[in-house]
């Protein structure tokens, strides 16, 4: 699978879902959600954490500077859809282990996960409130434990990113970040309806219903300025 350096950022173009999940899988990668705005404020921490990893292209600001790369068939995955997807392709072969959320939030993220995926091996979960080095030295420990194929982990970049990192140097699996997908999921929080998705307006919705974010929205014109004066 093909990458290109966006502002230093190294981000993967798959041409479908199945090629990223089955790529993430064969070479048992961490997988990072890419999108405009984690390109045009990319940090040293940043920036090194995804080149370290496996980034794909989660928003469509990143798919459009991957076709203008060249990547004509780059398509946009969206991280609160992905993990699903790598679920219903592996829930009969593969064992997986959740981190993230409340209590409520993970628990009925769980129940909700058996009730849909018939047969899924969840070895085992918790709350992503991790206060204290024993905690997430615990954690660790329960990992190797249970050795799963594939960790989740929802609590936001880039603390999800190096527990992950961590983790991993003690459990080689599957690893992906989803910041707040568990409270999507299970409805806790609501997601653009289909229409606005389908045509890459999801930013915009949010936008309707979350005026604040214009502060943030704006900033994002720089990041298509400079696509269209192929700074990237």
């Amino acid at each position: 699978m093909q990458s290109e350096a966006l502002n230093n950022v190294i981000t993967y173009a798959p041409n479908s879902r199945d090629e990223l999940i089955d790529y993430a899988v064969d070479n048992k990668k961490i997988l990072v959600a890419v999108n405009a705005e984690k390109i045009l404020h990319a940090t040293d921490q940043s920036r090194a954490i995804i080149n370290r990893n496996l980034g794909y292209p989660d928003g469509i600001g990143a798919v459009w500077a991957l076709r203008k790369k060249g990547h004509k068939s780059t398509v946009k995955i969206p991280g609160c859809e992905l993990w699903l997807d790598l679920i219903q392709k592996h829930h009969r072969d593969k064992s997986f282990y959740l981190v993230g959320g409340k209590d409520e939030v993970i628990n009925a993220t769980v129940e909700q996960l058996k009730s849909e995926f018939e047969g899924i091996n969840i070895c085992n979960f918790r709350n992503g409130y991790l206060k204290t080095e024993e905690e997430e030295y615990a954690l660790i420990e329960d990992v190797k434990k249970h050795r799963p194929d594939v960790v989740f982990v929802a609590m936001g970049s880039p603390k999800q990113e190096l527990l992950m990192e961590r983790i991993q140097k003690e459990h080689n699996a599957v690893y992906q970040g989803l910041g707040g997908s568990f409270d999507v999921y299970t409805g806790n929080v609501k997601r653009a309806p289909k229409w606005w998705v389908k045509n890459n307006l999801e930013w915009t919705y949010r936008l309707i219903n979350q005026p604040s974010r214009i502060k943030r929205q704006i900033h994002l014109l720089r990041f298509f300025i400079n696509l269209h004066l192929n700074r990237y």
